[in-house]
């Protein structure tokens, strides 16, 4: 165990909060050397430390003890248990939990640690996270401020009340895997006009990243920018009357809704 004190600590350096760790280091936010995490699969974390040059340990207690500031990033089934294991090392200390479904309220009675909430999305490796946090009783206004410093520096960051948080990890903390089924379609429908697997894949990504990307510049509307895509009797006329008729828009609110009533579920098993 290193006598190092270090600025940001990880309880689990999984999919998700792995993905955070990369983007902070991809965005210079800290030097690899003021970020430690702890992770018990030997693989995930030689990679890690390979692709980041992070410090990395086996013991959680080591990183709990040793950070100024710490995620935990381990199961939402794990949250709690390992909370309690860590107890006695997160006095006052500014604790942001990276779980869906584990409620602030439950995590403030096993410590006394200033804790926080934030759901963000695997995106975040790229520094094209969405984020939204939510600050517990003990926050303070500087807690909050470094959290959005935090992800701020790793993608777009919002903050919501704790109760809306099941509604972010529904939208943007699932919706990169409603994206992705959306890119499969586009290249699907692509690949059954005549389009090779490989080209069609290629543009439906491009097309969706550009039309993203267009609507962030614009500052326009969904309905504005499809609006200037659109010609009466024309190919976009057609395409959008056949979604229509398929209710692929109703698909996805009820993809957003079924994601955020599971998180409401699980806030529930984990209480």
């Amino acid at each position: 165990m290193d006598s190092q004190t270090h600025r940001l600590g990880f309880v689990g350096a999984g999919k998700l909060a792995g993905s955070v760790i990369r983007g902070l280091i991809r965005a210079k936010f800290c030097p690899p050397g003021e970020i430690i995490a702890s992770e018990p699969n030997d693989q995930t974390r030689t990679l890690l430390e390979k692709e980041t040059d992070i410090c990395l340990t086996a013991e959680n207690a080591e990183v709990a003890e040793k950070s100024e500031v710490i995620f935990l990033g381990v199961k939402p089934a794990m949250a709690l248990p390992v909370l309690r294991e860590l107890s006695a090392h997160l006095q006052n200390k500014v604790v942001i939990s990276l779980a869906g479904g584990v409620r602030i309220s439950g995590m403030e009675k096993i410590a006394n640690a200033r804790f926080m909430r934030a759901l963000t999305n695997t995106p975040s490796a790229i520094c094209r996270a969405a984020t939204g946090i939510a600050r517990g009783s003990r926050s303070t206004t500087e807690d909050v401020d470094l959290v959005a410093k935090i992800f701020g520096a790793i993608g777009v960051v919002v903050e919501v009340e704790e109760k809306q948080i099941d509604a972010v990890t529904g939208l943007s903390g699932s919706g990169p895997a409603f994206v992705y089924t959306v890119i499969e379609a586009l290249a699907a429908g692509g690949t059954k006009m005549g389009l090779s697997g490989d080209v069609a894949l290629k543009l439906a990504a491009q097309t969706v990243l550009g039309a993203a990307a267009l609507m962030q510049k614009s500052k326009m509307s969904p309905e504005e920018l499809r609006k200037m895509v659109v010609t009466p009797r024309g190919t976009t006329a057609a395409g959008l009357a056949a979604m229509e008729k398929l209710g692929t828009s109703e698909s996805l609110i009820a993809a957003v809704e079924a994601a955020t009533k599971r998180g409401q579920e699980m806030a529930k098993e984990n209480s």
